[in-house]
């Protein structure tokens, strides 16, 4: 028995100095706080230059959870002014600005200095070519200055992505969704496409403890049995 407490001992070592050094896994999680921030551009055809931005509500993105799954859309603005539409809002419009929606959760300083891994399985993408949609980590400077990145395309199957974060508490790091495209009127927003996002169940270490464990037993009694 003392010979079976020592393997697994040291099998719990090993699992515990090997979590602390993969840092922390984060997922697509609907039970945590998703924010919303829109950005709207120009036309690449008018200088693509920045014209706004602001807090949205991720329904109005378009990023809604139903039970576990994201479904990421194109925006769609109920606004026929021709500041968004051209030549003005109705059905076969063209938007007339590029809408970089952004869904994300933000941690404040409890994710700082450590590797975070964001996670997730993409079960279908019929976005139209207009649009494009990645997975992202940002870490950002205490007052949102400057920030380092990774994204990830949202091909269809499993994405992972990693960033070492800086080691301050005052930092900000969000890890969502960027989805970029012109705005499109409500009518005709089915032929653009959507991308369905989920999570991806991992192992814990009490799991992987477990098997270890179990693993070394049966080593010991087969030593035993010899």
């Amino acid at each position: 028995m003392r010979q079976i407490l020592a393997v697994a001992f040291v099998s719990c070592a090993v699992l515990c100095t090997n979590t602390a050094a993969w840092g922390v896994t984060v997922t697509v999680d609907p039970s945590e706080t998703w924010l919303g921030y829109m950005n709207w551009f120009e036309l690449p055809s008018n200088g693509g230059g920045y014209v706004n931005g602001g807090v949205w509500g991720t329904p109005d993105l378009v990023a809604t959870f139903s039970g576990p799954v994201l479904t990421l859309a194109p925006n769609s603005i109920n606004d026929p002014s021709p500041y968004w539409y051209t030549p003005s809002g109705g059905p076969g419009a063209t938007g007339n600005k590029i809408m970089d929606a952004n869904m994300y959760v933000q941690k404040d300083g409890s994710l700082a200095g450590q590797t975070v891994t964001f996670t997730g399985q993409v079960l279908s993408n019929t976005l139209a070519s207009s649009h494009s949609s990645v997975a992202f980590i940002k870490d950002f400077a205490p007052d949102f200055s400057s920030f380092g990145i990774v994204t990830a395309p949202l091909t269809p199957g499993v994405f992972s992505i990693s960033l070492p974060t800086v080691n301050d508490p005052a930092r900000h790091v969000q890890y969502g969704f960027e989805t970029k495209g012109p705005d499109v009127w409500i009518t005709d927003v089915a032929q653009y496409g959507n991308i369905q996002v989920t999570a991806v169940p991992e192992p814990t270490s009490v799991a992987l403890f477990a098997l270890s464990a179990a693993a070394a037993f049966a080593t010991v009694r087969r030593r035993a049995s010899a």
